[in-house]
């Protein structure tokens, strides 16, 4: 599974996550850190549907952002 929406659309969905899920970006990214250690976006998406009770596109969205800004601090 891959991001299937615009920039766009992924930039509207990651500003409305703090208020349709009550958490900010920060804190979903530690959630992922501190969860299971799946390697394929798709699981990782799976299980932030399934424990935490996310919409499909902000789970998303969650996993694409915490991919991206955690490729840009390996190049750092």
């Amino acid at each position: 599974m891959s991001l299937n929406h615009s920039e766009e659309t992924h930039r509207n969905l990651l500003a409305r996550v703090p208020s349709c899920t009550g958490r900010d970006l920060r804190e979903w990214f530690k959630a992922l850190e501190a969860g299971p250690a799946f390697s394929r976006f798709d699981d990782r998406v799976r299980w932030l549907r399934s424990e935490h009770g996310l919409a499909h596109g902000h789970a998303t969205a969650i996993v694409h952002e915490h991919n991206l800004r955690r490729a840009a601090r390996a190049f750092k």
